[in-house]
């Protein structure tokens, strides 16, 4: 029996499917492990490249796997979906996941450490909270306003209904009613205390970086955006350009090219939407402040005479993309541009 040089690691919860290669490419290894017998498995190897899909259990696998001695590859699951030759099943999986990750042209997945994935943590607990602060402010609304109780949007209205309920004195809400209204009340209070401890927690991770502290220089670049970069982007290098990032962001043109005729269309809005979303959010901040302000930035000042608000928002939002992978790969400081001579 040769020596095994590559693994293709199809991970699940309990079930693991292994199919490792020699150097001539002949099939050594085809079967199953526990998850109990992962690790004594792998330490038994020598050591060999090791390709897993991208997913919500890999990054800890890849850490394990590479500390007793292995090259863990990660790569997303929509590029190693070609190589499955036919049917679906974890053998077959696997044995994609050992093709694709022979190839040059093949992207991968930079494995994040514990830290990182913890402060990603955070963000996608904020979003869930503020789902559920939505959730349950609307529940209130639409429960009370059965008994004429109605208020104007926002929190505002929110916050007079919560009067309403407090209020055992006013009659317009029945008893059993006021108990359940008290109820939802109680959670959106709790919900809210968790919201505003995570956002401490989140703005304290961007400031304690000093790649955090450089990223917040960026107009539209704030604590929030900034900790989302650190958390999500392990490794900068990854991305050869400053246009491989926005990309990967889903803020490119998607291009429907032929004959040497190039066509560009929207954004493909493909990748990771939470930068996307917070990028546009921070860009049409900044636009919104130079409508009422002014702006020094020439380029910004050209392209909103020529466009709308909202489609500079999103050029505005590539190029701060383009900018964070400049400012991560470099080490450098954001340097304000020159104001446009008059």
């Amino acid at each position: 029996m040769g020596e095994v040089v590559t693994i293709g690691l199809d991970i699940a919860k309990s079930v693991f499917q292994v199919h490792g290669v020699g150097a001539d490419g002949e099939v050594l290894i085809r079967c199953r492990l526990t998850r109990a017998r992962m690790l004594p498995f792998f330490a038994k190897l020598p050591r060999c490249l090791v390709g897993i899909e991208a997913c919500n259990n890999s990054h800890y696998w890849a850490r394990e796997l590479s500390a007793l001695g292995h090259d863990v590859k990660l790569m997303p699951a929509q590029y190693v979906k070609p190589y499955v030759k036919r049917g679906k099943n974890d053998a077959a999986d696997a044995e994609a996941i050992c093709e694709a990750v022979t190839r040059p042209t093949m992207r991968f997945v930079a494995v994040k450490s514990p830290e990182q994935q913890s402060l990603m943590m955070l963000h996608r607990v904020r979003l869930m909270l503020n789902r559920q602060r939505t959730q349950i402010s609307n529940a209130i609304r639409a429960h009370i306003s059965e008994f004429g109780v109605v208020a104007p949007v926002g929190r505002l209205g929110v916050e007079r209904l919560l009067e309403v309920v407090a209020d055992t004195g006013d009659d317009r809400v029945p008893e059993d009613a006021r108990l359940c209204l008290q109820m939802l009340a109680a959670q959106l209070d709790g919900v809210k205390q968790q919201i505003l401890e995570n956002d401490r927690r989140v703005l304290a991770s961007a400031r304690r970086t000093e790649l955090g502290r450089r990223l917040m220089d960026i107009p539209g670049i704030g604590p929030l955006l900034a900790s989302a970069f650190v958390a999500s982007v392990a490794d900068p290098s990854v991305f050869k350009t400053g246009r491989d990032l926005a990309a990967w962001i889903g803020l490119v043109p998607k291009q429907n090219s032929s004959g040497g005729k190039d066509k560009l269309g929207s954004i493909t809005r493909a990748g990771n939407r939470y930068l996307r979303q917070m990028l546009v959010v921070g860009a049409m901040a900044v636009i919104r402040y130079a409508e009422r302000h002014g702006t020094k930035r020439p380029w910004l000042i050209q392209l909103l005479a020529r466009r709308p608000a909202k489609v500079a928002a999103v050029a505005l939002a590539n190029k701060n993309a383009r900018m964070v992978w400049a400012l991560m790969t470099s080490g450098e400081r954001y340097r304000e541009p020159m104001p446009m001579a008059v």
